[in-house]
């Protein structure tokens, strides 16, 4: 009896610990960014909105930069890039010198910053014909009550797109009592909406029957769900349970285990993980995933996707179900976020009513959307092969 009310107030202990953890109520998101070519130059133009949730509490932003990263066929060593931020405070004016001054995002305030990133290349060259997408990769200061954080978050600019393949070049490939064909996109990000990209890559060629596919990750990152790990603060449990796992899985880092503490809370992740070794140990393997809730099979962690999100730890899609009923109802055929391996397996986390999950399982067993740097996210699925 004493033993287990020694291991209640542990875990009571643990739970409150993480809960009063040193935290900031800021939030930060990305609107408003395009791109303007001018021949040999490119202005990407962007604003990024910091807001405060808190009733009271006042928290300053002392420091903001943005550093641009180039992807593409090509190196940016001749090209020169600058980067300009503007602050876009509702009670203060902006400097003509362009210097971030500490500011106050009071409670329930919010202010902007007007970002301009200028890619040009001296030799008359248009910059986009070498890249193809831009990583706004956000440093940023958080320093109030609960210390000085530094905090890190990034935003994928497509500086341009592919044509949408028609129906008239599409060239399916026959499975098993089906065709498929992969749909190759822009390489997708937060500043897009998923059902737009559906409509703008395959809406075209869509036909009754048919299924259009998404892979799950592609949907976490256009949802924001992707962190860099100098954002996740491992506490003690990450960082002993951690080492329990298979070194391959995703949550064999403290970073990564951290992230699903951070979703479900402490409690929950000792007792699936207590509970899971009881069931290992009796026959039943599995455990701690069906009991850490859907999460724990999700998060994908460092080099786990395709750059530049290979740097960071991306989560599940969040309602899942809700999106594919949206789409289906926009597009007029079923739709699934699905995972896909190069292993043959085939998870559908959600879809559509009347999809018919079975010819999913046989259609992308063999992968055809890849796992390297096809940027094929979307694949259509059409059953029988006449």
């Amino acid at each position: 009896m004493i033993l287990l009310l020694l291991l209640g107030l542990a875990v009571a202990w643990i739970e409150l610990r993480h809960r009063l953890r040193p935290a900031s109520p800021l939030t930060m998101r990305a609107f408003d960014w395009t791109v303007v070519p001018l021949g040999s130059e490119v202005r990407v133009l962007g604003v990024l909105e910091i807001s405060n949730p808190h009733r009271r509490m006042e928290v300053f932003v002392p420091e903001l930069r943005v550093d641009p990263v180039l992807l593409g066929k090509a190196a940016p060593s001749q090209l020169q890039v600058t980067t300009s931020i503007e602050a876009d405070h509702p009670d203060e004016d902006s400097r003509a010198d362009g210097y971030w001054a500490a500011y106050i995002v009071k409670g329930r305030k919010s202010t902007r910053a007007r970002v301009t990133i200028t890619l040009r290349d001296p030799s008359g060259t248009n910059p986009l014909d070498r890249f193809d997408s831009l990583w706004a990769d956000v440093h940023w200061i958080n320093y109030g009550p609960f210390g000085r954080l530094a905090r890190r978050q990034g935003l994928l600019v497509s500086l341009k797109r592919p044509q949408p393949l028609s129906a008239a070049n599409a060239e399916f490939r026959v499975g098993d009592g089906c065709r498929v064909l992969p749909l190759r996109t822009h390489l997708l990000g937060s500043l897009d909406d998923p059902i737009d990209v559906l409509r703008t890559y395959a809406s075209d060629l869509l036909q009754p029957g048919d299924v259009l596919t998404i892979g799950e990750t592609p949907v976490a990152v256009i949802q924001s769900r992707y962190r860099h790990p100098s954002e996740v603060q491992p506490g003690m449990v990450a960082r002993l349970l951690c080492r329990v796992f298979h070194p391959t899985s995703s949550l064999a880092t403290a970073c990564g285990l951290q992230t699903l503490i951070d979703l479900v809370g402490p409690t929950r992740v000792l007792v699936a993980w207590i509970a899971g070794l009881l069931l290992k140990l009796v026959g039943i393997p599995g455990g701690f995933y069906r009991l850490a809730g859907d999460q724990a099979r999700l998060i994908d962690d460092i080099t786990g996707t395709t750059p530049p999100y290979d740097q960071t730890i991306v989560l599940g899609p969040d309602e899942p179900e809700a999106l594919c009923y949206r789409a289906a109802m926009e597009l007029g055929v079923a739709v699934a976020i699905v995972d896909v391996n190069d292993l043959g397996r085939v998870k559908v986390l959600a879809s559509s009513r009347g999809c018919d999950e079975e010819l999913l399982q046989r259609a992308l067993r063999p992968n055809p959307a890849g796992n390297a740097n096809e940027r094929t996210p979307l694949v259509l699925v059409r059953p029988g092969i006449a």
